[in-house]
């Protein structure tokens, strides 16, 4: 019982200051907080900051993690009800991009996580979720026979990379979004079996 009371202690403190170091660097970005105002804000201590997390960055990191996660959740959810793949992926792609257009997803994903963790640990985290997703949408497209037959992994992995440059068209200009949709949207229908509709 005290090893359980101890656990939820630990994922109690670790989800606060997850959660105050997610507003904070949302706000004011990476750079511009410290240590002592994200366990200020937390209600813990120093301590308990370097048990849950060795550095700043491992903290960011896991904060990182979690905005990825949150945002590919909600990609995932509207798609419910589509049928398909073809136009799964269409959706996916415009839900991703309007997701850019919050502040927290532009400082955190976009802008800090590229350079705080460098190119290969961000790409990490964004394999295990969005791009996972889009290999996942873009397989289920071909193998229904709406895009070409190119191998689906290196298509994912174009399309991730041109998505992420949308991605940060939309972070400096949240007005933006419409043209990249369409200009995406567009690139996607050169895929299709049939060719673009009508």
């Amino acid at each position: 019982m005290n090893v359980n009371r101890q656990a939820a202690r630990s994922a109690s403190t670790r989800a606060k200051l997850l959660k105050a170091a997610r507003a904070l660097f949302a706000r004011n970005g990476y750079a511009g907080v410290g240590t002592e105002e994200i366990v200020r804000r937390a209600g813990v201590t120093r301590g308990a900051l370097y048990h849950q997390f060795a550095t700043k960055e491992d903290l960011f990191a896991a904060v990182y993690e979690q905005v990825e996660q949150d945002l590919t959740r909600r990609v995932v959810a509207s798609l419910s009800g589509i049928e398909s793949p073809f136009a799964a992926l269409r959706a996916g792609i415009r839900a991703f991009l309007e997701e850019c257009r919050a502040p927290e997803v532009q400082q955190i994903a976009l802008i800090d996580a590229p350079a705080v963790l460098g190119w290969e640990r961000w790409r990490q985290v964004a394999e295990s979720n969005g791009l996972g997703l889009m290999q996942a949408e873009v397989a289920a497209a071909i193998a229904a026979g709406e895009i070409v037959a190119l191998a689906a992994e290196p298509l994912a992995h174009l399309l991730m990379g041109a998505l992420d440059e949308g991605a940060l068209l939309v972070a400096r200009d949240p007005d933006a979004t419409d043209a990249v949709a369409a200009t995406f949207e567009r690139l996607l229908d050169g895929l299709l079996v049939a060719g673009p509709p009508g």
